[in-house]
């Protein structure tokens, strides 16, 4: 190996580049000294460390190449490829890239320092597996956002698209920057596309029940017969409901109703500064339970079935756990969409959570106030970065595009609060300290939780890209519900893998009867099947329907009138 560059040498730079790198890991490690006992040996990981060494020196012969190659080329030929981008990374796609030595010389020295930093992080020596985690989310938050896709100076993208608008692209950028500067969020959507109850949530239905909490909707039928045994969506109280409900082709409601069912949806409040107090318990008992009381009353039967989507299922599964210890088994079937009972690994969201950041949460708003929803938002957004933050700043400002119409990426946008109580407890005895999967260890509504106790049969969908609720995780859900269990794993992520409608049959799911407890085993032995999971959980459904009858005329009842059609009011609230 060559000795390091001169002054006036242009790889000086890269090589100090490096070297601030690993001393910003040095100044990571230092900061942990006081977790030592937790794995972190920050006095292996010095500049005079063999793996630092070894890191450093690879990096420095291929910064070398390409700095050599790009010297050494003739005009008329492309530039030597040291470093390419990673399958599906689309952000130097554009010809411009290749097409000057001086662009493709940023794209290629930014890969492999980006490389540089990934292996920097997965050589540290921290044996925590949580520190390590968040020493690799970080890192990749740092990756992302060092590209030089993301700046005006670096940039071909904008630059050729000034010269090709003669500057309206930059005028145009600064527009959208202004507008969303006053939005106070990044724009991923043409937001006048949309409109809730105009072009989205449109399913006909009327809200039969509020309280401070909820509005319970009812559905309109679609066919002339229906089944006996009403069915309860329970979507997530952390956005707004119409994710299940987006427009008529991709409505996971619609779906269900078309199948024959009388479905009721439970529509979240988008809680403010007077909803400040709600609890866990609040959304057990007067979500969760008041709702599954109203079905059954105005249906008159004595069991329904139910839905739960991700924490809308954590919700609805503590419930009904609070039901069989009350004596009560008002739910026949229940269908858990990714959904975690057991918190043992929580995805990237997870690197949020540690004891310290919910003793600040449980200090400002654990006895009343908001988490308000653009903070929330924000969260989920990091988690993502490249397509759900840099996409748009590189689009919107840097080219001047408007978004174009996507109804999830509205959805996404649409924000929602939750009340500081009810976020505390969730953190603190769920993702903190995973107390509900152990029978007895938490107390909800005057009563031990005991998930054990939820016996009836139960279809649980997990998807198997998702990063919010990690399938195998969702599994063990299986090993936790007193009942018999059914798993369907979907392709995709969070939220496409669910909303995957029948009608357009995309993507895949993998099958297995095999009652294992392992996710691995169960995963080897499944069978792929193209297109959408839905059908496979109608199916199931219906045998837990009832007798076919004759549709109701009205909605409601005496007792549960019905008042404003669907969506009702709560859902348009904003944040």
């Amino acid at each position: 190996m060559s000795s390091p560059p001169d002054q006036n040498d242009p790889f000086k730079a890269m090589f100090q580049a490096g070297n601030a790198m690993a001393q910003g890991f040095n100044q990571f490690l230092a900061q942990q000294q006081p977790a030592a006992p937790q794995g972190v040996n920050a006095a292996a990981w010095n500049a005079e460390s063999e793996a630092l060494k070894t890191l450093q020196q690879e990096w420095m012969a291929r910064q070398a190449q390409l700095w050599q190659g790009m010297l050494g080329k003739a005009p008329d030929q492309p530039a030597p490829q040291v470093a390419s981008p990673s399958a599906g990374d689309k952000r130097f796609d554009h010809p411009a890239w290749a097409a000057s030595p001086v662009y493709d010389y940023l794209r290629q020295a930014y890969l492999i320092n980006a490389e540089y930093m990934k292996r920097m992080a997965e050589a540290a020596p921290v044996a925590d597996g949580q520190a390590k985690n968040r020493m690799r989310f970080l890192t990749r938050q740092m990756v992302d956002a060092m590209a030089p896709s993301n700046f005006l100076a670096t940039n071909p993208e904008f630059v050729q698209k000034a010269l090709e608008t003669k500057g309206n692209s930059i005028q145009q950028g600064i527009q959208n920057l202004l507008g969303d500067l006053e939005k106070g969020r990044i724009s991923m959507t043409d937001d006048s596309a949309f409109e809730v109850g105009r072009n989205l949530a449109i399913t006909p239905g009327a809200v039969v029940f509020e309280n401070e909490l909820m509005q319970l909707i009812q559905y309109s039928p679609l066919t002339d017969k229906v089944a006996q045994r009403p069915f309860l969506m329970v979507p997530p109280c952390i956005n707004k409901y119409y994710i299940l409900d987006l427009q008529p082709e991709n409505s996971l409601v619609r779906y269900a109703v078309e199948q024959g069912n009388t479905v009721f949806l439970v529509s979240w409040r988008n809680v403010q500064a007077d909803n400040g107090h709600l609890s866990w318990d609040d959304y057990i008992e007067k979500g969760a339970l008041t709702a599954i009381k109203a079905v059954r009353e105005i249906c008159k039967v004595d069991q329904i079935n139910a839905l739960g989507f991700c924490v809308g299922g954590t919700i609805l599964g503590s419930a009904l756990s609070v039901a069989r210890l009350r004596g009560e088994t008002p739910v026949a079937s229940l269908t858990l969409l990714t959904t975690l009972l057991d918190f043992s690994e929580t995805g990237e969201i997870g690197y949020f959570i540690d004891e310290a950041a919910v003793q600040a949460r449980e200090a400002s708003i654990g006895k009343g106030g908001l988490l308000r929803g653009s903070e929330l938002a924000t969260v989920f957004s990091a988690l993502r970065a490249n397509d759900l933050i840099w996409q748009y700043v590189v689009g919107n400002y840097l080219k001047g595009n408007k978004p174009p119409a996507f109804d999830l990426l509205y959805w996404n946008a649409d924000a929602t609060n939750l009340p500081g109580p009810f976020l505390a407890w969730y953190l603190r005895n769920l993702y903190l300290e995973n107390s509900l999967r152990v029978p007895g260890k938490l107390e909800m509504c005057g009563v031990k939780a005991d998930l054990g106790r939820v016996d009836m049969p139960a279809f649980l969908y997990a998807s198997r890209e998702d990063h919010i609720v990690p399938w195998k995780t969702s599994y063990q859900s299986r090993s936790l519900l007193g009942g018999e269990t059914s798993f369907v794993l979907g392709a995709s992520g969070h939220i496409a893998g669910v909303i995957n409608p029948a009608a357009k049959n995309k993507r895949s799911y993998w099958l297995n009867d095999s009652k294992t407890a392992n996710a691995d085993e169960w995963f080897d032995a499944a069978n792929e099947v193209k297109g959408s999971w839905w059908p496979v959980w109608a199916k199931w459904l219906k045998g837990f329907a009832g007798k076919e009858i004759p549709a109701r005329g009205r909605l409601g009842s005496k007792a549960y009138p019905p008042g404003e059609p669907a969506p009702g009011r709560y859902v348009k609230e904003k944040a």
